[in-house]
């Protein structure tokens, strides 16, 4: 709508993850640094896990279209299944029939599929996103399945994605043996403050024009404090932003249309804060242990303590729900305003030409 009034090729702040807009951000580079190491390597588990929000699945787009020739790939989305459901959803990215079969059936007909792979020079990796969703009996069959393997070599990567739920479900004594098969793990931080800023002009720019608006003093102190560097956040207030100041006629972002985009719309500053303060230091606790079992160990004893984490995150998922449905509301005012700034200009358009 209001791309060619900022000279825009296109809508810069779209909420769909879209590999083309990625912004290597600290902590989004040592992501895909290990994940790509973790494919090259043929670690049998990798776990990636971040917030609501905080670019996961625009890393593993990014991943996934950079993948090697000699990989088959299998990508779930739909975690609220059991065993079996999983099993056939797999199978069927791997172009296996799947109709009417049992689990023993699928797992039989998966482990010849992966040894005719692995004997014509290709491997198989499976991502399976919102991996948090999963059941415990779920997470478990999905361990076993890397035990599918030839005389000299894994036949199978699986890349766990989820919110730091998982991490909490993972030191659950039933999956101690999941824990100990985890190569890889990593964690994505929101961005920093100077990331924000950062983040939206890269954003401007892949969208054809960095200049498009002014940012007046203070204009993006306050995006961060109101986003918390969460990257659909910024995208959301930035978006509303443009289409607010569109309406209005302006290219100017100023802290009165910000505050106007994001109302009254927050959350506690202090609890965000804490949480931040406890996810650097579940990553300082963790970086530096030896071996990925003692990494898991010490995640256990912290995510342990009363699950208080856990719950200030679910708040802010939560929290992040009513943001979206406040901004359909805010959206649907907007458009009425601009409709009938149009209808108006449109009317004096007619008239001129009838003079």
């Amino acid at each position: 709508m209001y791309e060619a009034y900022f000279g825009l090729t296109t809508k810069p702040f779209e909420l769909v993850p879209n590999p083309q807009f990625l912004f290597l951000s600290h902590s989004h580079r040592k992501a895909i640094n290990y994940l790509s190491y973790g494919l090259q390597e043929r670690a049998g588990f990798i776990l990636l896990a971040g917030e609501v929000g905080s670019g996961k699945t625009t890393i593993i787009r990014n991943l996934i279209k950079d993948l090697d020739e000699d990989i088959a790939l299998s990508r779930v989305f739909n975690t609220r299944a059991d065993a079996r459901q999983v099993l056939a959803m797999i199978n069927e990215d791997f172009g296996l029939t799947v109709e009417n079969k049992d689990k023993v059936t699928l797992l039989s007909e998966l482990y010849d599929y992966l040894v005719e792979l692995h004997a014509a020079g290709k491997r198989a990796v499976i991502i399976i996103d919102e991996a948090q969703n999963l059941s415990v009996e779920v997470l478990e069959e999905i361990r076993l399945l890397s035990n599918l393997e030839a005389d000299s070599a894994k036949l199978l990567q699986i890349v766990l994605v989820g919110q730091p739920e998982l991490l909490s479900m993972i030191t659950q004594p039933e999956l101690r043996q999941l824990r100990q098969r985890i190569g890889i793990h990593c964690h994505l931080e929101p961005l920093t403050r100077d990331e924000t800023e950062a983040y939206v002009y890269h954003r401007l720019e892949t969208a054809g024009n960095r200049e498009a608006v002014v940012w007046h003093d203070g204009a993006f102190d306050l995006l961060f404090h109101y986003s918390g560097g969460v990257p659909r956040l910024i995208n959301l207030f930035c978006d509303f932003a443009l289409l607010c100041a569109f309406a209005e006629e302006s290219r100017d972002l100023t802290l009165e249309l910000l505050h106007e985009v994001i109302g009254d719309i927050t959350w506690d500053q202090q609890e965000r804060s804490s949480a931040t303060v406890q996810l650097r230091e579940l990553q300082v606790r963790t970086g530096g242990t030896d071996s990925p079992e003692q990494r898991l160990t010490a995640l256990e004893n912290l995510w342990g303590e009363g699950g208080e984490m856990v719950r200030r995150l679910e708040a802010r998922d939560e929290r992040l729900q009513q943001i979206q449905l406040e901004s359909m509301r805010r959206m649907e005012m907007l458009l009425e305003r601009i409709s009938d700034r149009l209808g108006a200009l449109l009317v004096a358009g007619k008239g001129r030409r009838g003079q």
